[in-house]
């Protein structure tokens, strides 16, 4: 599947995956994330606070904060002990029912997540890099959708946002994930974790659950501020039209890469040739070092 979400129906929804309120570890209420992300013109928003048992297990309830021009998604931060290093499982879930079990005694991180995509939510490996998640427990993990490549509080708390090693390399493996940037915001007054990382999701309608099914299927790009305007592929090229960028990179696996320097770039084409029968993926820089990122592009069929 090659996820280009361009040419679907419906439009791009702007909307963050990752947010944490007063019920687990974060400083603002569920209704001030709503309002501050739709003050900043956000059209969703997933609270999806720590599910662990000091919190109560909460499956944080928005439904009520939705309105005409903005919805919410229901969600957790799932936990399990314990990778080889001793950090409990981070899985992000997307889509989760209000009566989501807590985990059961002696439940893996990787059981977690298949019960969680089995109730229908969107999972993600979160921040693998954050807690050093090994390759091989990464590849445990045979429910998840997606990687969360990057993460904005994670950037600020020990600098390594960045995830997209991990993603490549399960990539390079033949999994077909998708990739998630997200702010994980918890509206801390000590670190501006808000409004740095976002996805753009195309759906027909802003309703759950056609943002759902949008993710699950990966018609989505993220982004921290330039656009992807358009990406088209045929047998032998890769045709990308996008905002005013400094840098396109096109990569694959291992070191194959395609790439084009300059000054406000809007356009770009290159040729698909040391990509096919494996998987491609754009990046766009802009003058200011900010990024967007593609969903993986297969051409191994």
């Amino acid at each position: 599947m090659s996820q280009l979400p361009f040419a679907r129906p419906g439009r791009f929804f702007r909307g963050n995956l990752h947010a944490h309120s007063t019920n687990s570890d974060g400083q603002a209420t569920p209704e001030q994330i709503v309002e501050a992300y739709r003050r900043q013109g956000y059209d969703f928003i997933a609270v999806t606070d720590h599910f662990l048992e000091r919190y109560g297990f909460p499956i944080t309830d928005t439904t009520a904060l939705r309105t005409p021009g903005f919805t919410t998604l229901l969600g957790a931060e799932l936990h399990a002990p314990a990778l080889s290093n001793g950090e409990l499982w981070h899985i992000l879930a997307v889509g989760l029912p209000h009566d989501f079990a807590p985990p059961r005694p002696g439940e893996s991180g990787p059981e977690l997540a298949a019960r969680a995509a089995e109730a229908g939510a969107f999972v993600g490996l979160a921040h693998p890099a954050w807690y050093c998640l090994t390759i091989d427990e990464a590849r445990s993990v045979e429910a998840a959708h997606a990687v969360e490549v990057y993460n904005e509080t994670c950037a600020l708390d020990n600098d390594r946002g960045e995830s997209w090693y991990v993603a490549d390399l399960l990539l390079s493996e033949g999994r077909r994930l998708t990739a998630f940037g997200a702010d994980d915001t918890h509206l801390k007054d000590d670190r501006p974790d808000a409004f740095g990382a976002w996805v753009w999701v195309r759906a027909e309608r802003l309703e759950p659950d056609a943002l759902l099914e949008a993710l699950k299927t990966g018609a989505y790009y993220t982004s921290q501020g330039p656009l992807i305007h358009d990406i088209q592929l045929d047998d032998r090229e890769l045709a990308i039209r996008c905002s005013p960028v400094s840098s396109i990179f096109v990569s694959g696996a291992g070191r194959k890469t395609m790439h084009v320097h300059g000054h406000r770039l809007t356009e770009w084409r290159c040729s698909l040739e040391p990509f096919l029968g494996s998987y491609c993926r754009v990046t766009l820089v802009d003058a200011a070092g900010k990024r967007a990122w593609s969903n993986p592009i297969w051409l191994d069929r």
